[in-house]
């Protein structure tokens, strides 16, 4: 075996070493960025665009860090080298931890209605009452446009009132039992329009979403209507339709 031959192994497990460990360090950094955002946000230390700058930032740091720590990887695998292959497979798993939610986000974005109000009644929507003073000053208003409608029916055809083979009282108990059930902060319980206010608060940058709940008789019991509107935000990520869902899902089971 020549001089040159014994050297390339060597020279290759040093080079996945060096690439593996600098492949952690980027996951580290991207995951703290990307752990930082939200909270950075609801503390007022960063902007909304600020913040979700640092989000896509962190998530293209860290499918660098992946690509660098796969190719540490290979070079660790090809050189025989083992002692750096467990620091090689953390980094890809770091990495790809922190890429992988803004990526997978990204791509719902692409698909999904561009828009941050819904409601099981896009005709006579229920009305926001109560909210309005904890939304002032609040970027989006409360008023459901047409296009609005237009885009949910395209994107969002499940979400239609729920109707109850049971009395408006009765529906109405399911609903507030169902709305604490969610775990909503709840705004307002008014048995006698038969309307419940409430506010949902996202985990990671502190999202207000106002929901109001609206239930109405008809001939065969009652048929009951949920909107869920984002203050903030041009796009909901499908946040708002998936909480109307869930809600409507605890109705029946109420």
């Amino acid at each position: 075996m020549t001089d040159m031959q014994t050297r390339r192994p060597g020279t290759r497990a040093r080079l996945g070493a060096l690439l593996a460990r600098l492949a952690l360090a980027v996951g580290l950094i991207s995951g703290a960025a990307a752990l930082l955002a939200g909270p950075g946000y609801r503390l007022d230390w960063l902007s909304l665009g600020a913040g979700l700058k640092t989000m896509g930032g962190a998530a293209a740091a860290a499918v660098v860090g992946l690509i660098v720590a796969v190719a540490a990887l290979v070079l660790l695998l090809r050189s025989g080298a083992r002692r750096a292959r467990p620091l090689a497979v953390v980094a890809i798993v770091l990495n790809a931890l922190v890429a992988g939610p803004p990526l997978f986000m990204y791509g719902r974005l692409q698909t999904l209605p561009h828009i941050h109000d819904v409601s099981t009644d896009t005709v006579d929507p229920p009305a926001f009452v109560v909210a309005l003073e904890a939304r002032k000053g609040a970027p989006n208003p409360v008023t459901y446009l047409p296009q609005t409608a237009a885009e949910q029916r395209r994107g969002y055809p499940d979400i239609v009132p729920l109707k109850l083979d049971v009395a408006p009282p009765e529906a109405f108990a399911r609903a507030e039992r169902a709305a604490r059930a969610m775990g909503w902060h709840i705004l307002s319980v008014s048995p006698g329009d038969l309307r419940i206010e409430a506010t949902d608060t996202t985990l990671l940058f502190g999202f207000k979403d106002d929901i109001v709940i609206r239930v109405r008789p008809q001939p065969t019991g009652s048929v009951v209507d949920v909107r869920s509107e984002s203050r903030v935000g041009g796009s909901d990520f499908g946040a708002n339709a998936h909480r109307i869902r869930a809600f409507l899902s605890k109705m029946n089971g109420a």
